[in-house]
């Protein structure tokens, strides 16, 4: 038996452990769902693995093992350096959860069974596909990452199952619990915590944290945070595919809906706006089949163009809408508004930026007010409310300069509007961070074309990030007569960041408009 082999093999399987940690990341990242991962692959595939698959190989086959060895030592020790650092350096990192535990163990078990096989049987034709097999998924990872994932896939599945059956017992044991769901292409986690923090006031409230919006999400939310006290679960529900809200609402039954706007958001899923709008509105013939209230956005033009008004619930600034925003005013402090709440018009205040802001309090407080939440603990409410992570949130940057960080923005009016936003702080110097807008489908390059030509008329200086994902957003820029040496495009946001600090002081404002994770910027 070849005992160098055998060693050189085992360090391969180490390495690979170590250089699957990407290939991981950007399956969590894709959602776990093979198609995306494969986008993924196509503009990333580790060639080098491959070159070095084709060394190890011409080694083997001249018997040089010890090279062998020497060479496959040095892929381990350059897999180790890799993987960390990627992570020190990704925006979003892999995070353990216990599926991608469950994925390691599974990619661990392939390669040792493999490794078994050719030390039980050397010299037998089996032993040695399985030795050549273990070289090259070692080498070649991503190959590794599907057996993983198609192992584990049943395993998934009934976990998914007896998951989503416990947390539908928990919401049998509270028979008087109300479900209010929210979904919409854009708008849904804001609004969310805008009308937690409103029903909050007469409630004991519980929502999905964060951006808890899958189903996994929701049950996990079900199963974690649902207590005997809770009297209102607010819970937020995202789509990428026709169905996903029917999903969602077969496992909560919600007893009222919001809708917060439909859009062109993951169209190189939903194909079409038309099934973004059927997809949202899974929502409202949920709830429409328990007997409730569905309270959809009048000034999202794509709900507002397809809905008969007498059969929904309206909120936003339209005349036609039954909870009407009016008389809008902004400040150094926020905003001032006034919403007609059940024929009364109630004045309010609020830090939070933005038109749309304004029209996501107003849906929220329609909500709360059909609930018998109070005008006057509306009104309580909503001047206290703070800007959100990462949602327009303003805060202090680099040498004395202010950021507007809108990380967490990802949709064509939403963007809009946050620029606009920044062209209201008058007399300062005005510079903004994005590398646009993703999962527009057709509509991409037109969506991003035209923040760039918004972005050109406000801002003194463009920081674009991604030096293909960009292109869009420099044509919009270039077509108009904006200063070129002050656009700039950057490999990442570190290096926008880098620019940026030869422009800050204090009488600048940056806002961060979009903030992609690894897999998308290129």
């Amino acid at each position: 038996m070849n005992y160098l082999l055998i060693i050189s093999m085992l360090l391969n399987s180490v390495a690979a452990v170590f250089s699957i940690t990407r290939q991981f990341q950007m399956l969590q990242q894709n959602s776990y769902f093979p198609s995306r991962y494969t986008s993924w692959l196509k503009g990333n595939f580790p060639y080098l693995g491959v070159f070095a698959f084709f060394i190890s190989s011409a080694l083997f086959c001249l018997e040089h093992y010890y090279l062998q060895m020497i060479f496959i030592a040095f892929i381990l020790g350059f897999s180790i350096f890799s993987a960390i650092i990627l992570q020190k350096k990704s925006i979003k990192k892999l995070v353990f959860t216990g599926r991608i535990k469950r994925l390691y163990t599974a990619a661990i078990i392939v390669l040792l069974l493999l490794l078994a096989v050719y030390i039980l049987l050397p010299k037998n034709i089996i032993g040695k596909i399985a030795s050549v097999l273990l070289f090259l998924l070692s080498f070649i990872t991503p190959a590794l990452v599907y057996i993983a994932w198609a192992v584990t896939k049943p395993i998934e599945n009934a976990f998914t199952k007896w998951y989503i059956n416990d947390a539908k017992k928990i919401l049998k044991n509270h028979p008087n619990l109300k479900v209010i769901g929210i979904t919409g292409s854009y708008g849904k986690t804001t609004t969310k915590f805008i009308l937690t923090r409103i029903l909050s006031e007469k409630f004991n409230v519980v929502c999905t944290p964060q951006s808890f919006n899958t189903p996994m999400g929701v049950v996990r939310t079900i199963r974690e945070m649902l207590k005997p006290q809770t009297e209102i679960f607010v819970c937020e529900m995202g789509a990428k595919n026709v169905g996903d809200i029917k999903e969602i609402c077969d496992i909560v039954e919600p007893d009222l809906g919001m809708i917060t706007s439909v859009g062109p958001q993951h169209l190189e899923t939903f194909k079409s706006v038309d099934n973004v709008f059927n997809t949202k509105f899974e929502l409202a013939e949920a709830v429409k089949a328990k007997g409730g209230k569905a309270f959809v956005n009048g000034d999202s033009n794509e709900i507002a163009k397809r809905i008969s008004y007498g059969d929904f619930s309206v909120y936003g600034t339209d005349d036609k809408c039954d909870y009407k925003a009016e008389n809008i005013t902004y400040g150094k402090f926020g905003s001032l508004f006034e919403v007609t709440l059940g024929g009364e018009k109630l004045k309010l205040n609020s830090r939070l930026l933005g038109l749309h802001s304004i029209i996501n309090i107003t849906g929220a407080a329609a909500i709360a007010h059909s609930l018998g939440v109070s005008n006057e603990e509306i009104k309580f409410a909503v001047a206290s409310l703070k800007p959100y992570e990462h949602r327009l949130e303003m805060k202090p940057s680099l040498n004395g300069s202010v950021m507007i960080d809108d990380a967490y923005n990802a949709n064509p009016e939403g963007s809009i509007e946050a620029v606009r936003v920044l062209g209201s702080f008058d007399g300062m110097k005005k510079v903004i961070i994005t590398p646009g807008l993703i999962e527009l489908g057709e509509k991409e390059y037109e969506c991003n074309r035209t923040l760039g030509l918004e972005a050109a008329g406000i801002c003194d200086i463009i920081i674009l990030v991604g030096k293909n994902r960009s292109k869009p957003l420099a044509d919009g820029v270039n077509s108009t007569g904006f200063n070129k040496d002050n656009l700039f495009i950057a490999s990442s946001f570190m290096e926008a960041m880098e620019i940026y600090s030869r422009f800050a002081d204090n009488n600048t404002i940056l806002l961060i408009e979009n903030d992609l994770p690894d897999n998308y910027l290129n």
